[in-house]
């Protein structure tokens, strides 16, 4: 059996519903086909934060826009979404870290995003269970966290409304060329396929510039009012700038429902889904030595999952060598924050829209240039 779509998105995580609903909403016949479930993979293994991030002018164009997104988004989402603004506090340990949130404070505020240091004591007032004294902390409001499987799946119910077909189940075995052949015999015709299935998009696509990386997140049980804000140590963003090493840092969230998740872990070269018992120790030491009562909590879950990781910590948005396969994928921790954003570039592409963005920093083909280069 064969079918005929103007577009395919592979992949129902919250990088692929996004681009579904984006596509589908635009008036294009849009099929989506996921071989698990819809919300599953990273996406259910993400801590699920919106945040603004400065690691490069084209990092900051696209997270900044996508929080725009997100706040638009946010009154429609449901209830178990979970959507919540409480904000960021990046955590300055020492004097060094504390000139680091001035600078990220002077750019977030000239570019008329609202940031504000605390010091030592108004941060100990803002988050109690913190230990004291840390010298103090930038405050970013605008950081927002949420259920993302809850979200795929609302976006998801959105595409389909607007008259896309989910294909649940639906393991691909290859798709190029225009033809999305799958694993039962059937394929489906397009001239647009996107790849949205992030770490894994290398297994159809081996070329890509793409790293598995590994993480863990830790949920404990119910504990309402034992943090108010997503806070993160500014070493997190060292942790996510290393490129080879095993790397631990502090951050936790905590959700409506009371519960906290706890992060983060970064590994390459790890391949099996299994807890890392000497990792998840260190995860623990690092929150406990921020939040000294979290050595406290005993009941709590652990899952993995796999980020996709590019060179150049920017993710890849837009059309291959092949005119028929664009990719929304590579978006490393950033995946659940950029969602909206990558979708929406991706439609204005595919429909030859104007972008509130520049869509050239994320294009894939860069790196067949720098290698054509090389």
């Amino acid at each position: 059996m064969s079918v005929s779509y103007d577009a395919v998105v592979i992949g129902a995580g919250i990088v692929g519903a996004a681009c579904a609903c984006e596509l589908a909403h635009a008036g294009m016949r849009t099929a989506i086909v996921e071989a698990g479930t819809v919300g599953g993979g990273a996406t259910a293994a993400g801590m699920g934060h919106v945040v603004i991030m400065d690691d490069s002018p084209a990092q900051f164009a696209l997270t900044r826009y996508s929080q725009s997104l997100w706040t638009e988004l946010a009154p429609h989402l449901p209830a178990d979404a979970e959507y919540d603004r409480c904000g960021t506090l990046w955590i300055a340990a020492d004097e060094d870290e504390l000139q680091e949130v001035y600078r990220k404070c002077a750019l977030f505020t000239s570019t008329g995003i609202s940031a504000e240091i605390l010091d030592s004591q108004s941060l100990a007032d803002a988050e109690p269970n913190l230990r004291r004294p840390l010298t103090g902390a930038l405050c970013v409001p605008s950081d927002a966290i949420l259920h993302a499987s809850a979200v795929a799946v609302y976006l998801i119910a959105l595409a389909q409304e607007a008259g896309a077909k989910l294909y649940l189940g639906g393991k691909v075995e290859s798709a190029k060329d225009g033809k999305v052949l799958l694993a039962d015999g059937s394929s489906i015709s397009t001239p647009h396929i996107i790849h949205a299935t992030g770490a894994s998009a290398v297994e159809l696509l081996p070329q890509l510039q793409i790293r598995k990386r590994k993480g863990h997140v830790i949920v404990t049980d119910d504990h309402p009012n034992f943090a108010h804000h997503q806070i993160a140590e500014l070493g997190y963003l060292k942790s996510a700038h290393s490129v080879e090493s095993d790397s631990v840092a502090f951050n936790v969230q905590p959700r409506r429902s009371g519960k906290l998740l706890i992060g983060s872990s970064r590994q390459f070269n790890q391949e099996s889904t299994e807890v890392d018992e000497a990792i998840l120790a260190s995860m623990l030491a690092r929150a406990s030595k921020y939040m000294p009562a979290l050595s406290s909590l005993y009941n709590f879950r652990v899952w993995t999952g796999f980020r996709a990781a590019t060179p150049d910590k920017l993710p890849l948005i837009g059309p291959t060598e092949d005119p028929t396969v664009f990719l929304a994928t590579g978006h490393e921790g950033l995946g659940i924050t950029t969602s909206l954003a990558t979708a929406r570039l991706l439609a204005d592409h595919l429909l030859d829209g104007a972008s509130a963005i520049p869509i050239d920093p994320y294009l894939p083909l860069r790196f067949a240039v720098e290698n054509a280069h090389a």
